[in-house]
């Protein structure tokens, strides 16, 4: 087996997630969401996603001052109450000359985050990579995860986005999109093993089409999913917004199967493109890009239910 995996193992990972086992909070609808304050807004941007501490945002642009193509960009704030400041390229080794994006910030200073950068254990046209910060060294280097051909991990000879890593039973998981080497983007997930390596990834029926369906973010108790797809109808054939639009599925456990995706509707999705949609660690706020900028919704949850 490749030693790519030795950088992390499976009790390191899992002493990094936080147990799920609990009934979760209901949440009033997401609100209309407006432009991100404060983000750069003014140059492209996309692929955003908060740090469990919600002090952090980590997106991807192509903005000036950049090592060349997609960066990973990261601005901070004090207060999850304030806006976020000016955003910082995480530089070398994370970012290359290549492209870098999908960011995902994991306890512990990791990040997962997904590369097209060249090697003689590339699988494909876009790879999900992890790397962990030392605080006194800065970032090690990437280790890319396994080849799906080779029997060993989630990347395949195609594209995968946006990793989203959840613990659930005591088990690992890692979701993400792939066109599994051809065709469209389905939603897939992975397994972390006990040698620290990730499973070949599984196709989830319940959330994918022959459409494009693409980007996941799933909760932090494994039983709420965001995506982006252009599908054209949903929901006893109703019609979509246009191009990629955000979409939410829930489940009753972690063990239940996915409900039918619902459309989260005019006041997130437009005749654009809607993508990468991140839920912040407490779910009350939702980052999505679209048309190189970041929007924010809201929603708060519903005292006196759990």
């Amino acid at each position: 087996m490749r030693n790519r995996v030795q950088l992390i193992t499976s009790l390191t990972l899992l002493s990094l997630m936080s147990a799920t086992a609990w009934a979760g909070p209901h949440f009033s609808p997401w609100g209309d969401a407006v432009p991100e304050a404060d983000v750069n807004n003014s140059v492209a941007g996309g692929c955003p996603i908060e740090s469990k501490d919600g002090l952090s945002l980590y997106m991807a642009s192509d903005r000036d001052g950049g090592l060349g193509g997609l960066d990973i960009w990261v601005a901070d704030r004090f207060d999850t109450d304030e806006a976020f400041g000016e955003a910082y390229n995480l530089g070398a080794p994370v970012n290359s000359s290549d492209a870098d994006f999908c960011p995902t910030p994991l306890n512990g200073f990791y990040l997962m985050f997904v590369s097209t950068r060249p090697g003689d254990d590339a699988c494909g046209g876009g790879d999900i990579h992890i790397v962990r910060r030392n605080p006194a060294k800065g970032w090690g280097e990437p280790v890319r995860l396994g080849c799906a051909e080779d029997g060993e991990g989630p990347n395949t000879s195609g594209a995968e986005y946006s990793p989203s890593l959840v613990e659930m039973d005591g088990e690992v998981y890692l979701f993400y999109s792939s066109d599994g080497g051809g065709g469209d983007q389905d939603i897939y997930m992975s397994r972390l093993l006990r040698d620290g390596s990730f499973s070949v990834g599984e196709r989830i029926d319940e959330l994918s089409t022959p459409d494009d369906d693409r980007m996941p973010n799933i909760s932090k108790d494994g039983r709420e999913i965001v995506f982006s797809s252009n599908r054209a109808t949903w929901g006893d054939g109703q019609p979509a917004w246009g191009g990629q639009d955000v979409y939410s599925s829930s489940r009753s456990s972690t063990d239940a199967p996915w409900s039918e995706p619902v459309n989260l509707g005019p006041g997130i999705n437009t005749a654009e493109s809607e993508t990468r949609a991140s839920m912040s660690w407490d779910r009350e706020r939702l980052h999505f890009g679209r048309s190189g900028e970041i929007y924010l919704s809201t929603r708060e949850k519903i005292r006196g239910r759990r």
